[in-house]
């Protein structure tokens, strides 16, 4: 088992075959009462998972939004677009079979991110990151990432998984960013940069 920290470093990936990065949040109504706040808590907010595949410094792949298997055979899956944060558990998965990667995947940064337009972190709550060992089938919780409650950004680099010769590492990043909203070319700028 391994067990991840931002502090700790990379952490190696030996006999982790299948990796999850799930990410949850609770709707919230922010300062408004009343009406529009009962409204707001019901409409919840959109936050997407993103995992940007690498070749080099290049993104080439993108799981999430509106692509759910970019590799095309199962390798890096997306669970699916969660619109409101309304529900038990993780609202937002991404699965990442190592061993069926393409050689040229170097890399992947997997990003939330309030990307929709009227969509943000501030109409969010108790946002949290899991990261999974989903070796064998189960899913054994090995970090659970929380973003600072004060940042005014809207994208958070969660972690980072680096293909070292034939392994892989996994690096908790935790950095948050601006990322204007609906620009895919941002939100691949602001992954490539971690």
């Amino acid at each position: 088992m391994i067990t991840l920290t931002k502090e700790g470093g990379p952490a190696d990936l030996d006999g982790v075959t299948h990796l999850s990065i799930g990410v949850s949040w609770d709707p919230t109504a922010g300062s408004s009462g009343g009406v529009l706040g009962k409204l707001r808590r019901k409409s919840g907010t959109d936050l997407d998972l993103i995992a940007v595949a690498l070749q080099g410094g290049d993104p080439v792949r993108l799981a999430g939004l509106d692509s759910l298997d970019p590799m095309g055979n199962g390798s890096l899956l997306h669970s699916g677009d969660n619109q409101t944060g309304h529900g038990d558990g993780d609202d937002e998965t991404v699965t990442v079979e190592f061993a069926r990667l393409p050689d040229v995947i170097t890399s992947i940064v997997f990003v939330a991110a309030a990307y929709k337009k009227g969509s943000s972190f501030q109409k969010a709550r108790n946002i949290s990151f899991k990261v999974y060992d989903a070796t064998g089938g189960s899913s054994e919780q090995v970090a659970d990432i929380w973003p600072s409650l004060l940042s005014q950004d809207n994208g958070c680099a969660v972690a980072k998984a680096v293909r070292v010769g034939g392994s892989w590492k996994l690096e908790v990043v935790n950095e948050t960013g601006k990322i204007k909203q609906g620009d895919e070319h941002a939100l691949m700028r602001f992954a490539v940069s971690k």
